[in-house]
């Protein structure tokens, strides 16, 4: 597939693509259409229910906090009867780009620290162990088909998304063209200039033009920092994916279900 082809343009869902059909191990490819990403589904029109719908999917995997899920509940298709992942664990808190967005400055050094530090501990986010490990335990469970989504559909689906082409053997230049295609399928520059006055009106201040576009797309730095950072703390990718309930024997099964 080539990038524009694996975006699906939902009417109210952001950034909703297809993130599989890559080339992965043993001269396969990732199975198309088994493996899903979006930004959240609250504002999901009728049409857009509609193909979610028509996917299949077996499971759903909410990154949220409790928080951001209140405030933007998700919309189902009507009879939906798929898995739905969650996790109530932690604190009610607004969400950390909400109370950084109202509290700092916005400039292009704050907003690059910003992201840095939390790509370092989001792998380690008490409740993303968990639902990471709920996510791998449905794929193993069935024939799934999943979609992984938060709030934008970058940041923790971001490295989820990167953990599934890991194990799945993905060349580490589609993974991170793969979490780069959030910049297009985001509508990044097409969007900036209008969030930017949107910005400026809630806050009294005046946003850089580098902080909206980080805050709306990504940098190839910040998953490169998560994947450091689980490699320093767990001591490689291959232990912290076992901890989840990946081991070797766990990744096998999943090369073998949903690799052609």
């Amino acid at each position: 597939m080539t990038p524009t082809d694996r975006i699906l343009p939902l009417e109210g869902v952001d950034n909703f693509r297809d993130f599989g059909g890559y080339a992965a191990a043993d001269g396969r490819y990732m199975r198309s259409g088994r493996f899903w990403r979006s930004a959240h589904h609250g504002r999901a029109t009728e049409a857009d229910l509609v193909t979610i719908r028509d996917l299949g999917l077996t499971a759903v995997v909410d990154l949220r906090r409790p928080r951001e899920r209140e405030s933007e509940p998700s919309r189902r298709p009507t009879g939906f009867a798929g898995e739905i992942i969650e996790c109530d664990l932690g604190d009610r808190a607004e969400a950390p780009h909400v109370a950084f967005l109202r509290d700092t400055d916005l400039t292009p050094a704050s907003v690059d620290a910003f992201f840095l530090d939390y790509y370092t501990q989001a792998p380690f986010e008490p409740r993303h162990p968990i639902l990471f490990r709920r996510y791998f335990q449905a794929l193993l469970g069935t024939d799934a088909s999943v979609l992984i989504h938060c709030t934008a559909g970058k940041d923790r689906t971001g490295l989820l998304a990167a953990l599934t082409h890991h194990v799945l053997g993905v060349h580490q230049d589609d993974v991170l063209a793969d979490f780069m295609l959030t910049n297009t399928a985001a509508r990044v520059e097409a969007r900036a200039p209008l969030v930017a006055e949107a910005l400026a009106r809630s806050l009294g201040k005046i946003p850089s033009d580098t902080a909206v576009r980080l805050f709306l797309g990504v940098d190839g730095k910040y998953l490169d920092a998560a994947l450091k950072a689980i490699t320093q703390q767990s001591g490689s990718l291959e232990t912290y994916l076992a901890d989840l309930g990946v081991d070797r024997a766990a990744i096998i099964k999943l090369r073998d279900r949903y690799l052609t």
